[in-house]
């Protein structure tokens, strides 16, 4: 697959650089471009959404799978993905901001007992950030 062919499938390209894109990202309500596309030398399209969606959620929604952007001899040398750490003072900023978007739509919950696909996808979203943080901000000392 060409990354043309990719981008084909995305609203509200950019170009950014020499096979470098952003676009809105198909995986959540994007309102302006998260998701950043690079083409590799050797045949690879990288993606990455900065509102944090997965990139197998970002390329099914799309209707494409990792082998459409990773030649074959890169799915057989998959690397292994690196712990992410982030300083405390940033995690508690992510953790207060995930916290209030938890309590929003819980008090949505109550007050309407009604709640539609896309917000209880942001919970969802909101819950797995919160557990990502709170793995990233082990101190050093603590790690495996």
């Amino acid at each position: 697959m060409t990354i043309e062919a990719l981008i084909n499938g995305l609203d509200g390209i950019k170009e950014t650089g020499h096979g470098k894109y952003v676009a809105r990202c198909p995986a959540h309500n994007d309102r302006s471009p998260s998701l950043a596309i690079k083409e590799c030398g050797d045949g690879r399209v990288l993606l990455h959404c900065f509102a944090g969606c997965e990139t197998e959620d970002v390329l099914s929604s799309i209707g494409l799978a990792f082998s459409d952007v990773m030649p074959e001899q890169a799915l057989e040398h998959r690397v292994r993905r690196v712990r992410w750490e982030m300083p405390a003072k940033e995690g508690l900023q992510s953790l207060d901001h995930e916290a209030l978007v938890v309590a929003v739509i819980s008090n949505d919950i109550l007050e309407s007992r009604s709640v539609d696909e896309p917000t209880w996808s942001r919970l969802a979203q909101a819950v797995a950030r919160i557990g990502k943080v709170r793995d990233a901000c082990i101190p050093a000392r603590h790690k495996p």
